[in-house]
């Protein structure tokens, strides 16, 4: 794995140790974190947890969550593990494959089940070079078992939430079918001036509420990027440095 740095998150709330070169978590799994709907108590899976930002934005948000991370990556599973150590957390972290999972989790259902998956479908693009960027981004399992997996570790009545590229929002409709009901989907734009890139999905399994298409949540103020600042709308930054939830379902 190439060197290591500690990034910042939630304001400095969080430190999060991940490979400098690679790929390297930023934004997208601290809105995902702060879209799942959970309340102290509850239990939260995560499948491909890589260094454990989002789980760990999560338990900053919400206190008393029994978490438990998975990701096939031993290196990736050794920075989480140190990271919940090193932000004064609790939590488990697993190595393995989502099509092979252990007993310890099979045997179990949780409240809410979340992902961040590889955002390439390997089979129809090109590789990255660096092996873990692509170890990250570009995805060999197809979408269709993220989301199986997800649904059979998913309580009747819990939550199964993931973010992903907006072209592949039909596809992945599809793939949950009928066994998410109260389904929210929220586009997530660049700026008001530009189509969104990203969308955050979140469901109830076994539950037949009516589908809604929530307004965007717009990332940046003005047109184009004008300056070395973030230029985070009010709505983003309460996410990204004050720790606030983003609720689909309001």
């Amino acid at each position: 794995m190439s060197k290591i740095v500690a990034d910042a998150f939630l304001g400095g709330r969080l430190r999060i140790r991940q490979p400098a070169k690679g790929y390297r978590a930023g934004s997208d799994p601290v809105f995902l974190a702060a879209s799942v709907p959970a309340s102290p108590g509850d239990s939260v899976l995560e499948l491909g947890t890589g260094a454990g930002t989002a789980l760990l934005c999560l338990m900053v948000r919400v206190p008393d969550l029994a978490v438990t991370g998975i990701d096939r990556n031993p290196g990736h599973v050794g920075l989480a593990r140190e990271n919940l150590g090193l932000n004064r957390l609790t939590g488990t972290i697993i190595e393995a494959d989502l099509a092979c999972l252990p007993k310890s989790v099979t045997s179990r259902r949780f409240d809410h089940v979340m992902f961040n998956p590889p955002y390439f479908d390997r089979r129809t693009g090109s590789s990255s070079p660096e092996a873990e960027r692509e170890a990250s981004r570009g995805v060999e399992t197809g979408m269709e078992a993220w989301i199986d997996a997800g649904l059979r570790r998913t309580k009747p009545g819990g939550t199964l939430t993931f973010i992903q590229r907006i072209e592949h929002l039909p596809r992945m409709l599809a793939d949950v079918g009928t066994r998410l009901g109260s389904i929210r989907i929220l586009p997530m734009q660049p700026r008001r001036s530009r189509p969104a890139k990203l969308f955050i999905l979140q469901g109830r399994k076994g539950t037949k509420g009516a589908f809604r298409l929530r307004p965007p949540i717009i990332l940046h103020e003005g047109d184009r990027h004008l300056s070395d600042g973030g230029d985070y709308t009010e709505a983003a930054n309460a996410i990204l440095r004050d720790a606030a939830a983003l609720t689909l379902d309001g």
